[in-house]
């Protein structure tokens, strides 16, 4: 990789061509659905690591199995019943003609990942279970361009001393290929180093792209809520995508490398507490060249490139009427 690398034009992961991605939150409730989509099906792998994740559809994406690509993939609020704006997302999709054809159906494949956002400050006293609707709207909300912070999957998130929140970032290799990342993080651990302002991910930093305060020059351990801790309030979830030709089992390896992201970026992180999960996406629009060689740089660069989307996510987070937690910017913006 180049010693400086640069990010696409617009620093999210939709500078990998032919993704969208929409968000949609409900401010009463303090959650949201975020979902990233394309024009045509795209291969698809997932990893898993923290000890308490909820999925769906995630089974499918295993090397060994048949269906090895999908419509979209979403990350949502909203504990298991989060789980429900896979379906919305299905049930649009399938609206629009899309989905894998079974005689004469058509099966929208959306896997989804959840995060635990019930106890943070809003109204969960709900007649209706929201995410289906949320998943729908952020269907229909998808552009190339979104904002980050407290939107989407993350506009109820937290970590240990900050709002969490939406995180995306994105790199241009040498190779040609791009890869891009996108994150909702809700994690146990924490962003930042101590109640600071400097982010675990501030050596990967380009541009200033959150805040440019550089890296602590003490370590003090991060101190973890016992309401973290005793309600298993936690998870982060994200989604690295590049534009190279990936197979379904390169992209496991991608989704895998892409975890050390989470343990660059979050202190600590894929705790028994947490349901840290990433989806790897691929468009196939890029060939690769020396597969051995690019392989290995598109899992740098994705670990990279998610360590840069959590702390943009917590950075970007904003403050709203009964928030649990402050946020990073009114303590150091």
């Amino acid at each position: 990789m180049s010693s400086t690398p640069t990010p696409g034009a617009r620093n999210l992961i939709t500078d990998v061509a032919g993704l969208r991605v929409g968000n949609a939150q409900d401010e009463h409730v303090k959650t949201g659905a975020t979902v990233l989509v394309a024009d045509v099906p795209f291969t698809a792998g997932v990893h898993v690591m923290g000890g308490a994740p909820g999925t769906r559809e995630t089974d499918l994406l295993g090397p060994d199995k048949t269906v090895e690509q999908v419509d979209a993939l979403v990350l949502s609020g909203g504990s298991a019943f989060g789980l429900d704006a896979s379906s919305g997302v299905a049930d649009a999709l399938r609206a629009q003609g899309r989905g894998f054809a079974v005689g004469d159906q058509l099966v929208p494949i959306v896997p989804g990942a959840i995060l635990f956002d019930l106890i943070n400050g809003g109204d969960k006293n709900w007649a209706e279970n929201p995410y289906k609707r949320l998943g729908a709207e952020a269907l229909a909300n998808a552009e190339q361009d979104f904002a980050l912070g407290s939107t989407g999957a993350g506009a109820g998130a937290t970590t240990a001393n900050f709002k969490g929140g939406l995180g995306s970032a994105s790199v241009k290799l040498p190779s040609g290929h791009t890869v891009g990342a996108l994150v909702a993080v809700n994690a146990l651990g924490s962003a930042t180093v101590g109640d600071g302002p400097h982010f675990w991910s501030a050596p990967f930093e380009i541009n200033d792209e959150f805040g440019g305060r550089g890296v602590a020059q003490t370590y003090a351990d991060t101190h973890i809520p016992p309401t973290k801790l005793a309600a298993h309030a936690n998870t982060t979830i994200g989604i690295v995508a590049t534009d190279a030709q990936l197979t379904q089992s390169q992209c496991t390896r991608l989704a895998t490398a892409a975890h050390d992201g989470f343990a660059r970026g979050l202190f600590p992180s894929h705790t028994p507490m947490d349901g840290d999960l990433i989806f790897a996406a691929a468009t196939g629009a890029v060939p690769l060249g020396f597969a051995p060689a690019d392989t290995l740089y598109l899992g740098h660069a994705a670990a990279t490139v998610m360590a840069r989307a959590i702390a943009r996510a917590v950075f970007h987070a904003s403050a709203s009427p009964g928030d649990t937690q402050p946020t990073w910017a009114q303590k150091h913006g």
